[in-house]
């Protein structure tokens, strides 16, 4: 049975991943095109460092995205070398604390308290063929711990990213926000390099934001870690599928007024 399940979703990955084979077919003379199409999240990194000015040329890029009367909402914290392994160190000691992770505050609600169909059915989809590449079955908690642990090492990347906002600015910062965050994974992919951007952090916010050194005015958005991806690493063979424009886009047609 789990053999047939295995064969399931090494087939549902492939065809993920000829939908991004052909995209790069026709996107060979238009490189955003070719950035979207292989932006994806990256959970093995290889310890290759990024060097600082590529860095603040990617953020300088990300800065280029649109914000509402160009506030630009954004504040970046880059953690690299010992100040990274540093923090690593706390995060992944607090993680394995269940005394200690019960003290920390969630930074906000990402997710839905209750969850309907289509989302929760992509939700465990994507659960599931993650877990059933690395061979985690259903049940083993302990695996589970410790694929959901590697989070707080922000994947082995070099470069671990906190993204912070002015709690005094509303939701349409936070939309602000979400196109900055775009902008710069798609960057990342213009210069060879990759990212998965992390929720997970907000269930450590107490824990980074005594890191950082934040104060009660600033909120948390989430982190990032960033770096070059280690393709021998079987959780970087997934490829998550996406729902094409025609089931999710309509063309409203002129039409009387009643």
């Amino acid at each position: 049975m789990q053999h047939s399940c295995q064969l399931a979703t090494n087939a549902r990955i492939d065809h993920a991943k000829l939908f991004v084979k052909e995209c790069l077919v026709d996107a060979t003379h238009h490189p955003v095109d070719q950035a979207l199409v292989t932006r994806r999240s990256v959970r093995a990194f290889l310890p290759k460092a990024v060097p600082d000015e590529l860095l603040l040329h990617l953020l300088d890029l990300a800065a280029r995205a649109p914000s509402g009367t160009n506030t630009q909402p954004w504040q970046v914290h880059i953690l690299k070398g010992n100040g990274l392994a540093q923090f690593v160190k706390q995060a992944q000691a607090c993680f394995d604390d269940p005394q200690a992770m019960a003290a920390q505050p969630e930074a906000y609600d990402y997710y839905p308290k209750q969850w309907v169909s289509p989302y929760v059915d992509r939700r465990r989809k994507v659960g599931y063929d993650l877990y059933a590449l690395l061979g985690i079955a259903k049940g083993d908690k302990a695996a589970m711990h410790r694929q959901h642990a590697r989070n707080y090492c922000f994947f082995d990347a070099p470069v671990g990213l906190f993204f912070t906002i002015d709690k005094v600015l509303s939701q349409g910062s936070w939309l602000d926000y979400g196109m900055f965050l775009q902008s710069l994974m798609i960057a990342a992919r213009g210069h060879g390099l990759d990212t998965c951007p992390q929720a997970a952090w907000l269930s450590l916010q107490g824990l980074v934001n005594d890191f950082l050194g934040l104060d009660a005015s600033t909120q948390l958005v989430c982190g990032m870690a960033l770096g070059y991806a280690d393709e021998a690493a079987i959780e970087n063979r997934l490829v998550t599928e996406r729902v094409p424009a025609h089931a999710f886009a309509r063309f409203v047609s002129a039409h009387n007024s009643p």
